[in-house]
């Protein structure tokens, strides 16, 4: 039986619009999305919605659509509330996290950072774990690991350690906002701008984007929303400058070599980053602009890809996702999600349909700029 690997997230061979399961394409990609319940549904590949605009993103003047359905989901699970609160474990996630980065970060003190040894160790050890860190970063920022604020920023400042680079305290503000402001230009700093659209928007141009992801979402914010700077960015800064001079002091410079080398794989071409993608664009010619992915993946990354699940309710932890998903089930197992990360990645880049184009957006109704101090007021 030939295996059909449309079902995974990718087609099943190079040459798009092949006939799948006696079905013909006419050119187009084949499903990549697909809901719980569309496996018993024959025509799980039907297209029901036209190609986008490829020359501009697609701009919607209905309300993002994460508040609505909280609100439908608490009226028939009210219970929902009791999974809500803070997370213990995610503090002991953190430390083990960090200690395995600078265990492997000082036993490569020696080792050439372009050998293979030091290369495979920060693309498939070091990318894992940062990314990991970034996402407990993500999750603390929702202030899920303390029941208090001020603790929840001392950790994604220890969490942010590894990375080499300060920057929890910054995106505690951007990262609000984007819940908060989800789609609106010029606000939401998640969304790709028109330069990116005009100078990205091909082949090379998303095979550049996929590669060097992190430094769109590092440095994108500050071209597009400045922040008012807190003694927590301050505090920020100083804890990264003092631990990265600490670590070369002692250690040499590779250590901090391998550690920041690890934060560039992590999102980069690895197969956690397909979650960058996989999030809020779109696909299928549909309006749908946030994706989960239920797949093994969320082992590693802080249950993200329970994405649906977490824009609707911010304040429900990292452990609790998979509770509200099958709490709530004719919510979401009707929503098409993705069935692999890596995927994402490649469909992306090989896809006409979908470029950097295909994210929705909103005209902004005007907002101020979420300072770290005033982010947790504005969740």
């Amino acid at each position: 039986m030939a295996v059909d690997y449309s079902l995974f997230g990718g087609a099943e061979s190079l040459d798009e619009g092949r006939t799948l399961t006696g079905q013909t394409w006419d050119g187009r990609a084949p499903r990549r999305t697909f809901a719980a319940k569309e496996g018993s549904n024959p025509d799980v590949y039907a297209h029901t919605k036209p190609p986008m605009d490829p020359k501009d993103f697609l701009w919607l003047m209905t309300e993002e659509p994460h508040r609505s359905r909280r609100m439908a989901i608490m009226k028939a699970h009210p219970e929902v509330t009791k999974l809500m609160g803070h997370e213990p474990l995610t503090k002991w996630v953190v430390l083990g996290v960090v200690s395995l980065q600078l265990a492997c970060a000082i036993a490569l003190r020696n080792t050439s950072p372009l050998s293979p040894w030091f290369l495979l160790t920060a693309y498939a050890i070091g990318g894992t774990a940062n990314h990991n860190l970034f996402l407990a970063i993500h999750e603390i920022t929702h202030n899920l690991a303390f029941k208090g604020i001020a603790p929840n920023k001392l950790l994604a400042i220890f969490a942010n350690l590894p990375i080499g680079i300060p920057y929890s305290a910054a995106f505690k503000g951007y990262h609000i906002e984007h819940h908060k402001f989800m789609g609106q230009d010029g606000i939401d700093t998640d969304l790709p701008t028109k330069v990116e659209l005009m100078l990205l928007n091909n082949v090379l141009g998303k095979v550049f984007f996929a590669t060097f992801q992190i430094l769109f979402y590092a440095l994108r914010p500050t071209f597009i929303r400045a922040q008012k700077l807190t003694k927590w960015h301050g505090l920020n800064i100083l804890a990264q400058l003092i631990f990265d001079y600490a670590l070369v002091s002692l250690f040499g410079l590779k250590p901090l070599i391998y550690l920041i080398m690890s934060s560039f794989f992590a999102g980069s071409l690895h197969p956690c980053a397909g979650h960058f993608i996989a999030e809020h664009y779109l696909w299928d010619g549909l309006e749908q602009e946030t994706y989960s992915y239920y797949g093994p993946l969320n082992i590693l990354a802080y249950n993200v890809g329970y994405h649906n699940e977490h824009h609707d309710f911010p304040s429900i932890p990292w452990t609790r996702l998979p509770a509200l998903r099958k709490l709530a089930p004719e919510f979401y197992d009707t929503i098409p999600s993705h069935p692999s990360w890596p995927m994402v990645i490649v469909n992306f880049i090989r896809d006409k349909e979908v470029g950097i184009y295909a994210r929705a957006k909103r005209l902004a109704k005007g907002a101020k700029v979420c300072a770290v101090d005033d982010a947790d007021k504005c969740e």
